[in-house]
């Protein structure tokens, strides 16, 4: 179960949620069947609480919402999209190590 540090990203409220947020925003696009994706879960949950207050992340389940991760082009998964200002402004594929996500979201708050 995801944390309460984590915004559940759907078709309905990414506009206000993730492209309108005064903060960057992580998303992490998943399944419920994608095993790389439940490995990479506790990062993105550390890295939702550590980074409470300067960086807000949401997960998206691709099955559920279909059509922003389409407009994004996410074809693999896990696929974590870094947004700032409403622009996508950094990418991670793939089940990665947490020092990987973290130097993204550095660059992303730097």
């Amino acid at each position: 179960m995801p944390s309460q540090d984590i915004l559940q990203a759907t078709d309905h409220n990414f506009d206000a949620e993730v492209l309108k947020s005064e903060l960057p925003v992580l998303v992490d696009f998943w399944a419920v069947w994608c095993g790389p994706c439940r490995a990479i879960g506790p990062h993105v949950e550390a890295i939702a609480a550590e980074y409470k207050g300067k960086l807000k992340v949401a997960k998206m389940n691709v099955d559920d919402f279909p059509i922003v991760p389409t407009k994004y082009e996410v074809r693999s998964l896990p696929t974590l999209l870094l947004f700032k200002k409403g622009q996508v402004a950094g990418q991670i594929v793939g089940a990665v190590p947490r020092a990987k996500i973290e130097e993204a979201v550095k660059r992303l708050l730097g």
